[in-house]
Order: C-alpha cells, then sequence, then structure tokens
C-alpha cells in the first residue's frame, strides 16, 4: 500500500526485510520442538535463532504464539497436499489422513505441545488462523466421505469437529506408541470415524 506524508517522500507500508528474515529464523529455530520439546522455551529459541531474547519477543510475545505459528505451518502443508491430491470420496480422506500420519512422524513432538483454552467449533467459528487452516485442510476430504454416506451437508461442522478429535496428533501417537503401526491406527481411526458420522446424523432421528 502507497502512503503519502506531507513533506515526505512516499514509501510502502511492507514489512522489512530484516524483520521477515528475524521471524523466519525464529520459526526455524522452533526446530528444537522436534528434538528437544522438553527445553523449549523462547530463550532457547531466540538463542538458536542467533537473536536476543527481547528481539524474541518483539515478534512472538509469548511462547505460545511462536508454537501456534509453527503448528500453522504444518498445517498449511496438509492443506496444500489436500488441495492438490486428484482423489476422490473416502479415498480422498485416507490418502489426506496418511499424509497427516506423515506429518506427524516428522513434527509429533512439536504438535502435541499445544493446547488452547478454546474449544475447537468456538474457534471454527470465530475465525481462529490455525482453525480456519484445519478447516481447508480436512473440508474437501471430509466432504467427500459424507457424500459418499448421504449424509446431510449441515452436518459439516460436526462432521469437521469429529475429524479433528479422532485424528489429533497425540491420540495418533498414542495409538502408534502402544503398538499398533501407522497403517493400523489409521485403517482402525478411519473406519470408527465413517461409523461416528452416520451415527452422529443418526441421533437426530433417534
Amino acid at each position: 500500500m502507497l502512503t503519502t506524508t506531507p513533506g515526505r517522500r512516499a514509501y510502502r507500508s511492507l514489512p522489512r526485510r530484516d524483520a521477515v528474515r528475524n521471524r523466519e529464523r525464529l520459526l526455524a529455530a522452533g526446530e528444537l520442538l522436534r528434538t528437544d520439546p522438553g527445553g523449549v522455551s523462547m530463550p532457547a529459541i531466540a538463542d538458536r535463532a542467533g537473536l536476543s531474547v527481547p528481539t524474541a519477543y518483539r515478534y512472538f510475545s509469548a511462547l505460545d504464539d511462536l508454537l501456534n505459528a509453527y503448528l500453522h505451518r504444518v498445517i498449511v502443508e496438509l492443506r496444500d497436499y489436500s488441495h492438490d491430491c486428484p482423489k476422490t470420496g473416502p479415498a480422498l480422506f485416507e490418502e489426506v489422513a496418511g499424509e497427516w500420519a506423515r506429518l506427524l512422524e516428522s513434527y509429533g513432538a512439536a504438535m502435541v505441545q499445544l493446547r488452547s483454552r478454546g474449544g475447537f467449533l468456538a474457534r471454527l467459528r470465530g475465525n481462529d488462523p490455525v482453525i480456519s487452516t484445519v478447516r481447508e485442510a480436512w473440508e474437501r476430504p471430509v466432504r467427500s466421505v459424507m457424500r459418499h454416506l448421504e449424509i446431510p451437508d449441515e452436518h459439516f461442522e460436526h462432521a469437521l469437529f469429529l475429524c479433528n478429535i479422532m485424528f489429533d496428533p497425540r491420540e495418533i501417537l498414542d495409538l502408534v506408541d502402544t503398538g499398533l503401526t501407522r497403517d493400523e491406527a489409521l485403517l482402525h481411526l478411519e473406519h470408527a470415524y465413517f461409523q461416528a458420522l452416520v451415527g452422529w446424523a443418526n441421533a437426530n432421528g433417534a
């Protein structure tokens, strides 16, 4: 956006290059979440990024803000994969769920660090940036399954709600860590999710 002030040269109100670079360095330093999740702190991340702690807080006012930004990046990867996937119906859902599980293998320790105080539906309806991207990632797969199961569109938000519960990173990792393979965990979760969707829709007529 071009801005002018009397007596001053016009300038563009764009982020300074060093500001963009510093923010990227802090997010890159967030890789500590993958290698040492228990030792993550703003001072540790600032040190890894080669920045001072006050500078780090200039970009992220709290550790949770940085964790949210890091989590958002991972979900953006899933969203892009979901949008590009050529499959349809349950096969699309299974493909995206498989990619989600693969991302968790890489980022697992990082993905379980943050728990919001707000509920999923409240954050969805409040346009929370992270949850909005979750919707973008899962909307096409979830709607594909709903059409396959002949579940009315009116149940979409709750179908997304159930997906968020059943494919929570902590729970998938728990299943794998306690004996199931990744494929076995996904198979059980997918079948349970499809049945849960039918049960939710049928509850209205119970």
